[in-house]
């Protein structure tokens, strides 16, 4: 504590020092939405994967109770089939109920007959299709997954832009961090000077500015992260409130919010290395 002490003294910018921790508060803000979105969107996308694959449902057009009950029968009988369940009637009249309005409940309107299926393997698919055909070859079936294929992937795509952000503001970082040390070097250079005529070496010198980079990186890092984890708990209990299918995955588990932790430290030690590299680059450019 006393070593930071005195490195503050050497290189302390007051105002500038201060920026500098607001701007790694705002950097580590963005980074940890990022971050958490795309955690969580990654995390639905297997979700969905998990949920989807193995469910289908089997639409029968002509309205036959003997061909329905003999395709139930039949589904039944295949060993990867888990769940077997009729839609009622009455379900899909509130279904139609926004295209048809009351017609749809009327007793002689032909509804065809809606099956859903749920797979204890997902592999087993074909055979379960196969088996559907020999039992009503004029049947429907459709994959769940197939029909949500544009909702995945539009959430593997959001995943995928929350990396990619989280590696732009990394880098952006990184640039700030050059910049500044780069700046304390020219605003120091006096001080350089006579530390080296004391005998001080350019790796000495690089500790001074990587220890001053770290505390500010980290302290502004801190900042940012526990702002960012207070707004991303607020959406998720936003997001629970909707009760919604296609939102129930869009969530963060203990392993996401200990990587989440982990970012000031990371972006302290980046932020470390950079100062390291740019002071000790700058210093042999100038002997």
């Amino acid at each position: 504590m006393k070593r930071l002490s005195t490195d503050r003294r050497w290189l302390d910018d007051g105002r500038a020092m201060r920026v500098m921790r607001w701007i790694m508060a705002i950097m580590l803000f963005l980074t940890v939405l990022a971050a958490a979105l795309g955690l969580s969107t990654w995390r639905a996308t297997g979700a969905l994967d998990a949920e989807l694959s193995g469910r289908l449902t089997v639409q029968l057009v002509e309205d036959d109770r003997a061909a329905t009950d003999r395709l139930i029968a039949r589904l039944r009988s295949v060993p990867q089939v888990s769940r077997v369940a009729e839609v009622d009637r009455a379900h899909l009249a509130q279904l139609l109920e926004p295209w048809l309005g009351e017609a749809g409940l009327d007793a002689d309107l032909p509804m065809p007959a809606m099956i859903d299926v749920d797979l204890s393997d997902p592999a087993a698919m074909g055979a379960v299709e196969q088996a559907v055909r020999q039992a009503a070859p004029l049947a429907r079936i459709d994959r769940h997954a197939t029909w949500m294929a544009p909702v995945r992937g539009f959430i593997a795509t959001l995943a995928a832009l929350a990396g990619g952000l989280v590696l732009l503001v990394a880098g952006a970082t990184a640039a700030v961090v050059l910049l500044v040390t780069r700046a304390g070097l020219d605003t120091h250079a006096d001080t350089i000077e006579v530390l080296h005529m004391l005998g001080s070496t350019d790796v000495q010198v690089a500790r001074l500015f990587q220890r001053r980079i770290a505390f500010d990186t980290l302290t502004g890092g801190v900042v940012g992260t526990l702002a960012a984890a207070g707004f991303v708990s607020f959406l998720g209990t936003r997001l629970g409130a909707l009760e919604a299918e296609v939102v129930q995955g869009v969530s963060l588990n203990t392993f996401d919010w200990a990587a989440i932790a982990l970012l000031p430290i990371a972006f302290a030690l980046m932020a470390t290395l950079a100062a390291r590299v740019a002071v000790l680059r700058t210093l042999r450019r100038r002997m």
